[in-house]
């Protein structure tokens, strides 16, 4: 009889763990094909993506945990600016101007899922003050259970979009301040 409970009790903890450790959402970000933009910066930009926060998803009852790299935030940053073709190159090495983007994720159920991705970018020629420093937040509600990666990854994918679309928006407006900055 000891037996049979230590056995149950080694199959109730490994189901367990397989059970938490199994439901990790792991997101990936591909951002819509964008229009270009009408107002390109002639310079290339140098991307830095320092952190990315989550908030709230891995601290509510009964919620998967969610893993959102770094990495992938930078590769879809990089592929959103490439496609728009706001700067003339982007990417990790160091050029003209220089972007760095912090990221914060929050996560709220009230009845359904509400995604929030928050940026906040510092626009500098290299080496630098910045020349100025962009927000730029998007959102997107979810579904009212989180089963599978997809419950996560659509919503998150939506938000950093309108987010992206802010903030390129934000730094093309302010072409004739990066330009001037250039010249000095």
């Amino acid at each position: 009889m000891p037996m049979i409970k230590s056995q149950l009790t080694i199959l109730l903890l490994g189901a367990c763990l397989l059970f938490e450790y199994g439901c990790v959402h792991r997101i990936h970000i591909d951002p819509p094909s964008t229009p270009m933009t009408t107002t390109p910066i002639p310079a290339g930009a140098q991307l830095e993506v320092p952190f990315l926060a989550i908030e709230g998803a891995d601290h509510m009852p009964g919620i998967s945990l969610l893993e959102w790299p770094t990495k992938d935030l930078r590769q879809a940053i990089t592929q959103y600016f490439a496609q728009r073709q706001t700067f003339t190159a982007i990417g990790p090495d160091p050029t003209d101007l220089k972007l760095v983007v912090k990221a914060w994720l929050t996560l709220r159920a009230p009845d359904r899922y509400l995604y929030r991705v928050h940026l906040e970018a510092d626009l500098s020629l290299s080496g630098q003050v910045p020349l100025k420093t962009y927000a730029a937040e998007g959102e997107s509600l979810g579904s009212s259970v989180r089963w599978i990666t997809a419950s996560d990854q659509e919503p998150i994918a939506e938000a950093t979009t309108q987010a992206l679309h802010q903030l390129a928006s934000q730094i093309e407006q302010d072409r004739e301040l990066i330009l001037k900055g250039q010249r000095r």
